[in-house]
Order: C-alpha cells, then structure tokens, then sequence
C-alpha cells in the first residue's frame, strides 16, 4: 500500500476499518521531509511585528459500541451519530450544530482570504471524529477540509496540529499504546489529506493538555513525539516548571522541554506554551489577540524576537464557540491582518526564529511539573527502581505530591478512581502486545487493524473523564472486543 505525495488514492477507511496502519515506511519518509514549510508562503511582515497571536481549535467525538440495543453486540458508531438518532441524549440539540462546527473553518478562512486578509488557524481533529463522520456520511467536511489543507491559496492559513488517534491521555495510557495512538493518527491523516500535507504536520496537541510527569514516562512520550518526526508540541502553563524550580517568567516565547528519565538519558522539544484561562471564552473571544497586543519584542537567544499568546479550545462545545466565536474571529482576523500584532501559526513563527539564528538551546528550558523535587534528591542513573522508591517516599511525606501528569485542568486526576476502567485497558494491551507486536504479526493485515482499532477506541479520555455508568461501560465493552479478537483470531 503506497500513499501518493500530492494527492489522496488511499482510502481512508479500508475493509470497513480506519486506515490507521501498514504504511510506516512512508510515513516516516513524509516526516523526514525538511522544512522550511510555511513560511516561503506566508505573506506576513515578520520584520515588522512587535508582538502576535495563535489560536487552535480541537475537535472530538468518541467512537462508544451503542448501534443497537444489546451493547454486547452494538456496532461502534459515532457519539454525534447517537446523538442525532436519540433526541434524549445529552446534547442531542446540539448535533447539527457540532456538524456545522467541524466543517465552518472550511468556510470561513476562503471568505476571508477574498476579503484580503490573511487569517491564520491550527486544528486539532480526532481520528475517532474523523472514522464516525466517515460512517454518518458526512463527506461535507472532508471536502471543506481538504480544501483547506491542500489547496496552495489557503494552505498557508491552516496549520494541523497531529495528536494521538483515540484522544487517550498520555499520564495514564501504556507508552507503546500511545505511539500506537501518534502513528496511526499519522496514517489516518495522510489517508486523508495526502502525504505532502502530513510533512507539514510538526507540532502536536496532547489530550486534554496531558503532560506526563513521571521521568520515565515523561521521556517516552517525548521520544514517541521526536521519533515519529514531531518538532513542538503545546503544554498547560501549570502543568510543567523551570528547570531549578518555579514557574515560568515569560510564557509567550518558546520554551525547551526537557525529559529526563531514570537512567540519566535525556531529551529535549520545543514547548509552546498554552497560558491559563477558560479556554473557549478565551478563543470564542478572541482574547489572544487583546493580550498580545499588549506585548513588545523581547530579548531570546541575543535576539529582538515578537512573543505570541496561544490559545486552545474545543471548537465546537459551548455556547461562546457556537454563537460568538465566528464573528468574533471574523473581526479580528480582518483588523489584525497585516498589523503590528497579526495572526500566526505555530511552525510558521519558529521559522521565522529560525531565520534570525535562535536555536534550540537558546530557549529556556522547563520540565514537567514537581519534578525538581526528585532531581533535588535522585541520584543522575540510578535507575527505574531506585526512582519508584523515591517516589513512594515523597508521596509519604507529602499527600499532595504526584505523579499523575498535568493538564488542564489541575484539580483531576486521570488515574485516581478509575481503575475499574484502567484494568481492562491495560489486559487489552498487554494482550495485543503478546499476541500481534511480539508474534511480529504484519501491520497491513486485517485482524491486526481490526484488533489496533478497537484497542485505541477503547482508550478514549471520554471513558475516564464521565468516570462512572454508561461510558465506562462502553470503554469496558471496547476492552472486551479487543481481547476477544486476539483471542480468536490470532
């Protein structure tokens, strides 16, 4: 199976299934691809900016096992698809709105771009969302997508940010599972999208803003998101600190995340840091734009740089996104263009940096929040067990320390109270490693989708975040599925 450079022959869905592995090899040679990607083509007057702004949206609906009365034999459809089928379902008015919303940017950035003006967006879209629009036969808002991303006039305006397929958080999914998660998005995408587009996918949005912060962990997840080609990915201000200790001093530069692990190995990724807030009023709002322009150029690296205010939010719940957000951004996007303050995106700005000569090693560097209390008392190479004990004991001494991983949100925890959800999913995976990853069982072959699939849907943040009654339900029925399927078929 080969996916074409400039255009989109594979299909997206094969035998049924996502097509969501099979094709590592071009993948990764899409990846390899050097930039620079954007900024040739950006018509923005760098020179001139003092200051500048970048919004992302993010985009998601779970896959639940509910196309039927007995959830045990239920087909696996799309939560927005139960949601137009059973008007008593939580939200279910809202289901033609959220099809609008995922298909609107499609319409807003080409009336834009007539107008004369030169808007910039970053989307985040799910592969679960992707499959279940696929299945409702929403062919809508992949045509308006695919507009966006291929098509050389508005290209430029729409950078897509790669996440993991199944929106699983990082803190407490498997790691292999999570690479699982980051190359089957990359597949799915570039089923989509093409292979020249997925090249131009360099920055990566975590679930739920999820951080590891377990150094183990911490270090795979960003060895996961380097391997598969990755240059930045967004975190939560108060999901990560200093290296040495204490908050951040200048959230609107980059920053260079560093992920040390317990064998004294460490790796480096540029962070482009979210500031806190409530993020759909702050993006329905368009408050990135208000506050950066307040900011002036500041010193990086020995170089006069313009510091950004990033934002992310749902693109489609609430009711400022629904309502205010497409005037709003309308207006902002028409004043801002060309100014002293404009738009940008993520990989667009860093190139830029790149032109004035800033380097990686020039950003300042942070870590994963509570972490400079192990440094502080670990000692560099000791070791997996050695960090566990340490660990243990902090926790002893301190009730409020951690290791769960930041996001969003800091006051919840994606493993406390959940391991009636957790236990399944970790005996899917370690039964898919056994059975398909260790028996080298080849990737293009349909029982290893179908198992892959399933054991991605089942590990949905949705199922931890409702934490209770029917979604946990669904996850646990996910689960089950997966298991069978390497059960009998394997």
């Amino acid at each position: 199976m080969r996916f074409p450079m400039n255009t989109t022959t594979t299909p997206d869905v094969i035998d049924g299934l996502p097509n969501i592995c099979g094709s590592e090899e071009c993948i990764a040679q899409a990846m390899s691809r050097p930039g620079p990607f954007y900024r040739p083509e950006s018509r923005i007057e760098f020179g001139r900016m003092k200051s500048a702004f970048a919004c992302a949206l993010h985009m998601h609906q779970p896959l639940i096992p509910a196309g039927g009365e007995d959830l045990k034999t239920a087909r696996t459809i799309s939560n927005l698809q139960y949601m137009f089928e059973h008007a008593d379902a939580q939200d279910a008015h809202n289901a033609s709105v959220f099809h609008a919303c995922y298909r609107r940017m499609g319409e807003f950035i080409p009336e834009l771009v007539g107008q004369g003006a030169n808007p910039r967006i970053m989307l985040e879209y799910s592969g679960c969302l992707w499959y279940g629009l696929r299945l409702m036969g929403l062919n809508d808002v992949f045509e308006r997508l695919t507009t966006l991303t291929c098509d050389p006039a508005y290209r430029r305006c729409v950078e897509w940010l790669g996440m993991p397929w199944g929106h699983p958080v990082a803190p407490s999914t498997p790691a292999q599972d999570f690479a699982l998660h980051v190359r089957a998005w990359q597949h799915h995408f570039a089923a989509l999208f093409g292979l020249e587009a997925l090249s131009r996918v360099r920055g990566f949005s975590p679930s739920e803003m999820a951080l590891p912060n377990q150094p183990d962990l911490c270090y795979e997840f960003v060895r996961t998101l380097k391997e598969c080609g990755y240059r930045w990915l967004l975190v939560q201000e108060h999901s990560v600190e200093r290296v040495g200790g204490g908050g951040l001093q200048r959230p609107h530069l980059p920053h260079r995340l560093v992920a040390k692990n317990s064998r004294g190995e460490s790796l480096s990724m540029i962070a482009i840091v979210k500031t806190q807030g409530s993020d759909t009023k702050l993006v329905g709002q368009m408050q990135p734009y208000y506050e950066a322009r307040g900011l002036s150029r500041m010193d990086l690296g020995g170089r006069s740089v313009p510091p950004v205010s990033t934002q992310i939010a749902d693109g489609e719940n609430g009711g400022v996104m629904m309502n205010e957000f497409p005037s709003k951004y309308k207006e902002v996007m028409r004043e801002s263009s060309g100014g002293a303050t404009p738009p940008v995106n993520i990989t667009e700005y860093l190139e830029y940096l790149d032109s004035l000569g800033v380097r990686e090693q020039d950003l300042p560097a942070i870590q994963p929040i509570l972490q400079q209390r192990i440094w502080d008392r670990f000692k560099d190479g000791s070791g997996p067990e050695a960090l566990k004990h340490l660990i243990a004991e902090l926790q002893k001494q301190d009730g409020r320390f951690h290791m769960e991983g930041g996001s969003w949100t800091n006051d919840r925890s994606w493993v406390r109270g959940y391991d009636h959800v957790l236990g399944p999913m970790e005996q899917a995976s370690e039964m898919f490693w056994e059975k398909a990853i260790e028996r080298h069982v080849p990737t293009s072959e349909y029982r290893y989708r179908n198992a892959l699939f399933h054991l991605l849907a089942s590990q949905t943040s949705c199922y931890r975040y409702w934490g209770t009654g029917r979604w946990t339900d669904y996850g646990k029925e996910l689960c089950r599925r997966t298991m069978d399927i390497l059960k009998y078929d394997f």
